[in-house]
């Protein structure tokens, strides 16, 4: 795996952890700072007991059985719990919740009078009750930070089981995606084998029998037509079985474009079965000549399949163009079937066994990689005809200069 790919694959799969420490850290900063460093230690029990001494002073006052030395130390004590307001958490805090004051209370306690006395008893209570009010707002405070915390804590665990979720559904699109990737090569590959099977039948078919000739062979002419007959065929066997040009001799169809006379690519389709009438003077045109020869020999094949009779072949420039028609004398095909019998697989009406449908489809590939196109019609007498023209010379002699590719992808 490529290094920045593997970095982007690591860090995408430490996203979801990442972003759950991520909103925790944000989340339980705030109630850290609440439940532990802020209000630690904090109770309200200074101003309840400052509030209990303030009442034992007064009842020892009140009460003739208390010696005065017992009620010094009463007034004392009193006196110390005022005097020392350190003692007293948040007391700022405490105050604010209202108007009690703590140096009120020592200031009515110093002054020592029946009613300096009650009344510093009744600020002590107040204060009491401001300390109580605001143990209430530190407790709210407290659950108020636990439940952000439980809703940050909720929000983290969904947004990384969304995350993971989504995580996994990319991995799983991009298996998916892979897969078809490798499914559509395989494809391709399986097609690429089956066109080159199938286009190196007619050249071993033609090896086997110029070969099986040659022993029987009585004259010298003979054996020389026969062995130029063989070594068409090797050429022929080589042009077809490249296995490192595969695709671009049956699927992308890199053309290798060369000047050739159109007649003489015709006349070696004459037999005993095929016509063939070419013009008189050379019509040279930029074509790849193997590939236009396999296109030739795909229609005329097809053409003696369908019928007993005789297969015209014609070759002549329309529109200066030029035209090649391959005509057959046989039961022609249904309208519906004349546009699919172009694609890969799929055969005549008739349903020949010792075909795979591949022919016309590779036609039709190698005639619109020309820049041209084929296409099949009944003829008015009976018959079907194929015509194939082939593309303006401006469309494929600016190829000429790269020896390579000279050539075009063919649109399928």
């Amino acid at each position: 795996m490529p290094r920045p790919v593997l970095i982007r694959e690591t860090a995408l799969a430490l996203l979801p952890a990442l972003l759950t420490l991520g909103l925790l850290l944000m989340a339980t900063q705030p109630a850290y700072r609440t439940l532990i460093e802020n209000e630690r230690d904090w109770s309200p029990y200074e101003y309840r007991a400052l509030a209990q001494d303030l009442q034992t002073y007064q009842i020892a006052r009140l009460d003739p059985t208390v010696s005065v030395d017992e009620r010094q130390r009463s007034w004392l004590r009193a006196l110390s719990s005022t005097g020392t307001p350190g003692q007293f958490t948040d007391l700022g805090s405490v105050e604010s919740f209202g108007e009690a004051r703590l140096e009120s209370i020592n200031r009515d306690l110093q002054l020592n009078t029946d009613l300096s006395i009650r009344r510093a008893i009744m600020t002590a209570l107040r204060l009491n009750a401001q300390a109580d009010t605001y143990a209430t707002k530190i407790s709210e405070k407290a659950i108020d930070a636990l439940q952000r915390l439980r809703f940050a804590l909720i929000l983290a665990a969904g947004l990384t089981g969304l995350m993971s979720l989504l995580l996994i559904t990319r991995a799983l699109l991009m298996w998916r995606a892979e897969r078809e990737r490798r499914s559509r090569r395989e494809a391709r590959q399986r097609e690429a084998l089956s066109l080159a099977s199938h286009e190196l039948r007619r050249p071993l078919q033609s090896l086997l029998l110029a070969s099986d000739l040659l022993r029987h062979a009585q004259s010298a002419e003979q054996r020389q037509h026969l062995l130029s007959l063989i070594e068409d065929s090797v050429v022929q066997l080589d042009s077809r079985a490249d296995l490192t040009r595969l695709n671009d001799l049956y699927l992308d169809v890199i053309l290798r474009v060369q000047r050739t006379d159109l007649r003489l690519l015709v006349q070696r389709l004459a037999a005993r079965r095929v016509d063939v009438c070419v013009p008189e003077t050379p019509l040279i045109w930029p074509v790849d000549a193997n590939r236009v020869r396999q296109v030739l020999e795909n229609l005329v094949e097809n053409a003696l399949k369908y019928t007993t009779g005789l297969v015209e072949v014609q070759l002549r420039l329309v529109g200066n163009r030029p035209e090649i028609t391959v005509r057959d004398y046989g039961p022609g095909i249904p309208p519906a079937l004349i546009e699919r019998v172009f694609l890969p697989y799929e055969r005549g009406p008739q349903g020949l066994d010792d075909g795979h449908g591949l022919g016309l489809a590779l036609v039709r590939r190698y005639a619109r990689a020309h820049g041209g196109d084929v296409c099949l019609s009944h003829a008015p007498d009976g018959g079907l005809i194929a015509t194939v023209r082939l593309g303006e010379p401006s469309t494929l002699l600016s190829e000429l200069s790269r020896p390579e590719r000279a050539g075009a992808a063919a649109g399928s």
